[in-house]
């Protein structure tokens, strides 16, 4: 398959739609099946904008396993490369991913898959920041967090010692990165789906469009 960029690589953290394990918070008032359904459609989401415009390869990198049918159905369907997420923390997880990415290509993003503000424009974008020497591109969450990130070169200081799941998690980046000097670029602030409000403005957004 031919990509705009091919030395740089996307990655997509998703976890397996096992009931009662994914979007906790949107129960109740919805069943743990119907949230299971909700994060089904949120990636499904994410994967086809991450791969209709042949950006660049693309890697799903599954948890707990790769061995569940979402996974290998996606696979097939979106020609994505599936890699088993490995450490025992998000931060080591995403460590040892761009470790493994960046020992293929030249620049590595990674995502998360419950984030529908995050277009096209936003990956290509991103892309091209590292492609002009930025050690690193950020896109920043309202809930103060970040739902993507992108490096030339592992960092371990970066996912090191943060509250993950907080909203001190974009600070605690930010200033991370500003002791390491990098230079750095963001993108416009995103939202991701995790509460009933965020799922609410998610069904709006698909009447607007």
């Amino acid at each position: 398959m031919t990509y705009q960029y091919p030395d740089t690589v996307l990655m997509i953290f998703c976890k397996a739609p096992v009931p009662g394990q994914v979007k906790t918070r949107l129960s109740p008032p919805l069943t743990a099946a119907q949230a299971a359904g909700i994060h089904i459609e949120l990636s499904e989401t994410t994967l086809k904008r991450a791969t209709q415009g042949r950006l660049c390869p693309v890697q799903l990198w599954c948890a707990p396993s790769i061995d569940d049918d979402f996974f290998s159905a996606s696979a097939a369907a979106y020609g994505l490369a599936l890699r088993q997420q490995q450490g025992s923390d998000l931060g080591e997880r995403m460590h040892r991913a761009f470790e493994s990415a960046l020992a293929t290509y030249s620049h590595a993003l990674l995502m998360g898959c419950d984030c529908p503000s995050l277009t096209g424009a936003d990956l290509e974008q991103a892309v091209t920041a590292l492609r002009q020497d930025h050690d690193l591109v950020l896109a920043p969450a309202e809930d103060g967090g970040y739902v993507m990130i992108g490096l030339n070169r592992p960092c371990l200081e970066l996912f090191t010692d943060v509250h993950w799941g907080t909203s001190q998690v974009l600070e605690q980046t930010r200033t991370r990165i500003k002791q390491l000097h990098f230079r750095h670029h963001e993108l416009e602030e995103q939202w991701d789906v995790d509460t009933v409000e965020d799922l609410a403005r998610y069904r709006a957004s698909l009447i607007s469009i």
